[in-house]
């Protein structure tokens, strides 16, 4: 009897956009951050990047990013800010511009949770890209609360930890696929940011 021997299928490489050593998170695919100073972890995450960022956010919400605060991040002239009108639209929107493939983030705020259908589309929308173009782009959906979207690749809390001798943040891993929870004070952003292990159950309590 002819024996056939299994091949092993090759690895997947696996393009990640890195924060830190500590902090990575995959490209071409749908992320989550919560929390009170998630647009904080957004505009690091737009730091980390090159090229131009798309940030969705719906038009009866409070105003605009703060174009000072941004500027300590990364240039806001490298931002093009969308308004839609409709709730459905927001994702729609994200989907769009990932599909596009011609930029390496998009994020999107959104006044409550995505249901698990939209993030898998959200996902096949950035390989869509990332297949025709090229470009790996990056989806980052800004829930409230601690958000808690089904689907997602990883899940990120941050909030301000700040004491009278430095500015500081909590970063908590709530979740990622292939990493376990881990919770880390964060100092030194943007320019030079450094971690710290630190206690989930601060964020838990928060």
């Amino acid at each position: 009897m002819t024996t056939h021997l299994l091949k092993r299928a090759p690895k997947r490489t696996v393009s990640t956009l890195d924060l830190t050593p500590e902090v990575s998170l995959t490209l071409t695919r749908l992320h989550e951050a919560c929390g009170t100073a998630r647009y904080s972890f957004a505009l690091w995450l737009a730091r980390a990047t090159q090229g131009p960022v798309f940030w969705i956010a719906p038009s009866w919400t409070s105003a605009p990013l703060n174009p000072d605060g941004m500027a300590q991040f990364t240039h806001p002239g490298r931002f093009t800010f969308v308004s839609p009108n409709r709730a459905e639209d927001l994702l729609w929107c994200m989907e769009e511009v990932l599909r596009a493939g011609i930029v390496p983030l998009v994020v999107a705020d959104l006044p409550g949770l995505p249901s698990l259908t939209p993030v898998r589309r959200l996902h096949l929308a950035a390989e869509t890209g990332a297949a025709e173009t090229g470009q790996k782009p990056l989806g980052l959906i800004l829930t409230p609360d601690m958000g808690g979207a089904q689907g997602v690749e990883s899940r990120w809390h941050m909030m301000p930890d700040h004491t009278p001798q430095r500015d500081a943040w909590l970063l908590t891993r709530l979740r990622a696929r292939t990493q376990p929870p881990q919770s880390w004070q964060v100092t030194g952003l943007p320019e030079a940011p450094v971690l710290q292990p630190a206690s989930a159950n601060k964020t838990a309590s928060a």
